[in-house]
């Protein structure tokens, strides 16, 4: 794959590397959602799950996903697939009860 930056110089990324860098991306989404919740719980003395969590869950979780999916990763497509099912259904019941606090 070709990219060209913002001076215009061109530079060569492998499909390998261009996976690779997807799959750290996700990671770090994913473990993003670690510290948003430590965050957001100390800022109010007791345990929360903020809703940028499951954001970030999900996000993650389904970059990890493409990635199991390129690689070819049945443990890996297993776990984040069951995971992104969880990470909608949370924010289904966020917002749900969003609606409910507003009726």
């Amino acid at each position: 794959m070709r990219c060209s930056d913002a001076a215009g110089a061109r530079f060569n990324v492998s499909d390998t590397t261009l996976w690779m860098i997807i799959g750290f991306g996700g990671q770090g989404l994913f473990s993003a959602r670690f510290i948003v919740q430590w965050l957001a719980s100390e800022r109010v003395k007791r345990s929360v799950i903020p809703v940028a969590f499951w954001y970030l869950s999900l996000a993650g979780g389904l970059t990890l996903l493409a990635y199991a999916i390129h690689r070819e990763d049945p443990v890996i497509i297993a776990g984040q697939s069951a995971g992104v099912f969880v990470y909608l259904r949370n924010l289904y019941l966020v917002h749900i009860g969003r609606r409910e606090l507003q009726a």
